[in-house]
């Protein structure tokens, strides 16, 4: 695989997908343009090699239809800004006679903004079609969207197949570099902490880490699933009941694998989410059949902590509690203070995990914030990604 300094971009007209999937509020305001930054890297550097530069992006779900309220003119008036000095365009469109004209005047230095790629299904498809003409005129394809390479899509895998050169850029690299290293080299004792709402979403990393991690902390409702398989009460708390079968296998593999699998000891219950009120702290089962629980206990953070205390790399997905209201937050901000003061070669990916780091206020102690937590979950589970094979 190729990277960015092994390129030369001097006058090409040079594709570039990166991950602008940035928050907006009801005004079409950027809310947090953290994904706009860390791709900042990538395209001065293509700007100052003198690239004519077409950037790519989705924003939401707007499922193949043109949705005003999902377009990336708010990312194109930010970039312009932080781009002082470079001229932005914003494409009115992502293929078409009006983008050619655009791409075919492209000026070296410049940068020429694609409409949200998802307004075509074809993009989510992985139409050929539709890959060529994103491809229209591209002497270089440069990926800088890890966040989406999880996905098999026309602007991140069948682009490639339309392009000359192709390229790693920097963000791309980095997370690639971090990934692999507790993918396939870990350092242990290897703590993988998972939290989060349901295990549906985390099979294959699950099925992964019972054979490559030494301890697994498992928190968040997913955890009363697994409670639930092993024949525990678990009150109102969140049961994917079609995933019983499920969980009770990844136990078993776990089992067998020498692995320790560690489910909450106590649990922060409640008798409404929305009442933001603790109810009571349980630590012994059946649990009240009319409460929910909502956060990890004093009992479970301490237990928790002795294992992250002794890791030498740990991996951290999801929040162990309802961490958005405040009262069901401790469990998983105490994680994250854990997590930092470990010493540990430590990666968290994940919207909420990644909250809860700087809600602690340690994000400077944590070794990689993953940009991708669907891609970095994957990139675990199989050790690479459509994205990156696309690459190779």
């Amino acid at each position: 695989m190729k990277f960015l300094e092994d390129i030369d971009y001097k006058d090409k007209l040079v594709f570039l997908r990166v991950d602008f999937n940035v928050p907006l509020d009801e005004n079409l305001k950027i809310r947090d343009e953290t994904r706009i930054q860390a791709s900042l890297p990538t395209i001065k550097y293509l700007l100052e090699k003198g690239a004519r530069l077409v950037v790519a992006s989705h924003l939401g779900r707007p499922k193949g239809q043109f949705n005003p309220k999902m377009s990336l003119k708010p990312v194109a008036e930010r970039l312009q800004q932080l781009l002082a000095g470079t001229r932005v365009i914003m494409a009115p469109d992502v293929i078409g006679p009006e983008v050619e004209r655009l791409k075919a005047n492209l000026k070296p230095g410049e940068l020429l903004l694609l409409e949200n790629v998802r307004f075509y299904k074809q993009e989510t498809d992985n139409d050929p079609d539709f890959s060529k003409k994103l491809a229209e005129g591209c002497q270089v394809f440069v990926n800088d969207a890890f966040g989406s390479c999880h996905r098999a899509h026309a602007s991140v895998v069948g682009i490639t197949a339309y392009t000359g050169d192709k390229a790693a850029g920097f963000l791309l690299k980095e997370e690639v570099e971090h990934l692999s290293r507790i993918t396939h080299h870990p350092e242990r004792p290897y703590v993988a902490i998972l939290g989060g709402a349901k295990i549906e979403d985390k099979i294959p990393v699950l099925e992964s880490l019972v054979s490559q991690a030494d301890v697994l902390l498992i928190g968040g409702a997913m955890a009363y699933t697994f409670l639930k398989a092993q024949g525990r009460g678990v009150g109102k708390s969140l049961v994917e009941e079609d995933k019983l079968q499920i969980a009770a296998s990844i136990l078993k593999k776990a089992e067998d694998s020498g692995v320790k699998f560690i489910l909450p000891l106590d649990h922060i219950l409640t008798s409404a989410i929305d009442s933001q009120e603790i109810a009571l702290v349980a630590d012994s089962y059946p649990l009240p059949d009319q409460l929910i629980a909502v956060d990890i206990g004093p009992k479970t953070i301490a237990e928790y902590e002795k294992y992250i205390k002794s890791a030498r790399t740990i991996f951290w997905n999801g929040p162990l509690g309802v961490f958005e209201v405040k009262a069901f937050s401790k469990g998983t901000v105490e994680i994250a203070r854990a997590v930092a003061s470990s010493g540990a070669f430590s990666v968290v990916g994940g919207g909420d995990s990644i909250a809860a780091i700087h809600q602690a206020g340690v994000a400077d102690r944590i070794s990689h914030i993953s940009t991708g937590g669907g891609a970095s979950l994957e990139y675990i589970a199989y050790g690479t990604l459509p994205g990156i094979e696309a690459l190779k």
